[in-house]
């Protein structure tokens, strides 16, 4: 048994299709399904049942998988931990992020943590929510930028930032002239939300719920720059974390409201496997972004 074929039957346990796995391992489909058959062979079991257009694992296969990946995961650390006793300033970093939060956070550090380390490959894998939960969980990522809660089993957090929550509100709305706002008088509002499955639509379900109310989706987005230009032209309104409005470039905007009767935050954090080693290299850039988010140069 090799590591190799290890790795591969993850894949494939992953994909739950051959062309699709040999395709991500850089194979030729025949390749993939010699190595798993081999496989099969030499512990003298099925480890995949086939079906036309379906793979699913065994009984035999999930106990396989589930020790694969654990000593998958003790290789990977062996060698990460022997990089680090040589001092080897090679290597390589693969961040997690959801896409506009990373896009707002993620870019300065990135560019430092470069900068002070070019041996260092930076890897970034951008993710909704949930994949990249389960991502981070499987250990695919060294670490990933995430908001509480976080609902993916086996994860640890760092804290990185809390940030406000902010009511959008369209230019000629009736709260269009107030400081602030009440999320309370929002009970009849049609709102515009992401997609179910979305970190923040969850986190803008429950603030909501807070204040007595499940909110009226009359738009559902998967993007929030496309949220915000729903709100500004008068579709409905929106609860939008403060960072996204920094570098909002729009002609047309919403008008950005603190909320004054609850306390709307979100705290984003840089969650990894639990036992996961974090190496050098990842304990620079955690330190890096820490002090970059303490300085607000984000």
């Amino acid at each position: 048994m090799e590591l190799r074929q290890l790795r591969y039957a993850l894949m494939l346990a992953e994909e739950k299709n051959f062309s699709r796995a040999a395709e991500k391992l850089h194979l030729a489909q025949p390749s993939l399904s010699q190595q798993i058959i081999k496989l099969e062979k030499e512990l003298s079991v099925s480890l995949f049942e086939r079906r036309p257009g379906s793979l699913q694992l065994t009984y035999a296969g999930k106990r396989f998988i589930d020790q694969a990946s654990r000593i998958i995961d003790q290789v990977e650390q062996l060698k990460q931990e022997m990089m680090d006793v040589a001092e080897s300033k090679k290597g390589q970093l693969v961040i997690g992020s959801l896409p506009i939060t990373g896009a707002r956070l993620l870019p300065q550090a990135l560019q430092q943590f470069q900068h002070d380390f070019p041996g260092i490959e930076l890897v970034l894998v951008e993710e909704p929510t949930a994949q990249l939960e389960s991502l981070t969980a499987r250990g695919q990522t060294d670490f990933s930028l995430l908001s509480l809660p976080l609902h993916e089993q086996g994860l640890d957090f760092i804290p990185v930032l809390e940030e406000d929550i902010l009511l959008a509100v369209p230019p000629q709305h009736r709260f269009g002239t107030l400081k602030e706002a009440k999320l309370a008088d929002c009970q009849d509002e049609p709102f515009i939300l992401l997609k179910k499955g979305q970190g923040f639509r969850q986190i803008a379900a429950q603030l909501c719920q807070q204040v007595g109310f499940e909110p009226q989706a009359i738009f559902e987005t998967t993007n929030i720059e496309t949220l915000q230009s729903l709100v500004a032209s008068g579709m409905g309104i929106g609860l939008i974390p403060k960072m996204v409005t920094r570098s909002e470039h729009a002609t047309l905007r919403p008008i950005y409201l603190p909320i004054s009767d609850i306390q709307a935050r979100r705290t984003l954090v840089l969650a990894y496997k639990k036992g996961r080693y974090l190496s050098k290299a990842g304990e620079q850039f955690i330190s890096l972004m820490k002090r970059l988010v303490k300085q607000g140069n984000y």
